[in-house]
């Protein structure tokens, strides 16, 4: 029974991550896998999600603060947060806080769908509880009168031998009652929709930026550009175009090229830390056209050339050959005194 089995089968997976655990008693967050397998968020999201949600309260988690940890640029740290916001994983809105200054409040959600559900259920019982209290209280009962009674009947007089007794008044009639109205039923109003945490899908989106264009458009530019966006497969195979897509990108990078901006700076621009996997390389890359594009370059200040003074001979700047400023100085005044006639 001591003898170990040689032949029984291991637990462990043949293929694929094998988890190593350790149980953990601090330094740990609990880490929703909506956040941490989402199909629809880049793994820089995920990763911006991730670190967000194991800060403590009251942390700031501006562009600003995060790029000053993270080697990643103020861009796309920007383009993670409102990755978050799009899916509802991140909320900021702006308050007016003590002193007249207005603060950005920052929500964490490590489950949106619930939240949206909550604060839709809160709104709701909200607004029955207020529209309760808007109706009016119910009309106060009509006191009914009471029957009057009917009146005693005289006592009979003694008997006398000729008159016949009288007889007795009939009661009177009871008063017919008063209808009590009904109360009307209560008008229970519809709740107002609670605001939604996540935009809906058949929201209309807006329309896309424009694609750069050359201030001075020229055939050349745009060969350049057409080359550079059909070699890119080259040094980038995931960045394989189409004829189609090669003539719609064009005009962007022709910008980028009239700016300046070297061809290999624009590839490197273009081509870097593509997200895994690439789906489609074109939006990528008209993405990064726009939001990557660099300021235009400063106009050039004109030089004015060195000229030879006509008179001194000394070299000064001026756009026109001529006389120095002392020389013209000394022109002017020798024009302007007086000629003296000797004895």
């Amino acid at each position: 029974m001591d003898t170990q089995q040689i032949s029984a089968p291991s637990r462990a997976p043949s293929a694929g991550v094998v988890h190593i655990n350790i149980r953990l008693t601090d330094g740990y967050s609990i880490i929703s896998n909506r956040l941490s397998q989402h199909r629809d968020m880049s793994l820089l999201a995920i990763g911006l999600g991730t670190h967000i949600q194991s800060l403590p309260a009251g942390r700031r988690i501006g562009v600003k603060a995060l790029a000053a940890i993270f080697p990643e640029s103020e861009a796309r740290i920007a383009a993670a947060l409102r990755e978050l916001e799009h899916h509802g994983f991140l909320r900021r809105t702006r308050e007016r806080v003590r002193g007249g200054r207005v603060a950005t409040r920052t929500e964490s959600y490590n489950h949106p769908e619930a939240a949206a559900r909550r604060a839709e259920a809160g709104a709701r019982a909200g607004a029955v509880a207020t529209s309760a209290r808007a109706i009016d209280p119910a009309p106060a009962p009509v006191r009914v009168p009471e029957r009057e009674p009917a009146p005693a009947p005289a006592p009979a007089p003694a008997p006398a031998p000729a008159p016949a007794p009288a007889p007795a008044p009939a009661p009177a009639p009871a008063p017919a009652p008063v209808p009590v109205p009904a109360s009307e039923p209560p008008v229970v109003r519809e709740p107002d929709p609670a605001p939604r945490l996540v935009p809906s899908p058949a929201a209309p989106k807006p329309p896309p930026p424009p694609l750069p264009f050359p201030r001075r458009p020229s055939a050349p530019l745009f060969d350049e550009a057409a080359r550079l966006l059909a070699g890119l497969q080259v040094s980038a195979p995931l960045f394989a175009l189409s004829e189609v897509d090669v003539e719609r990108l064009t005009p962007g990078v022709a910008a980028w090229l009239e700016r300046g901006v070297r061809p290999d700076a624009v590839r490197v621009a273009l081509t870097d830390d593509p997200p895994v996997p690439l789906r489609h390389p074109a939006k990528l890359l008209r993405h990064r056209l726009i939001a990557l594009l660099p300021p235009p370059v400063p106009a050039a200040v004109p030089v004015v050339p060195l000229q030879n003074c006509d008179d001194c001979d000394r070299a000064f700047r001026s756009p026109v050959p001529g006389c120095c400023g002392e020389c013209r100085d000394v022109r002017a005044y020798a024009d302007d005194e007086p000629c003296l006639l000797g004895a």
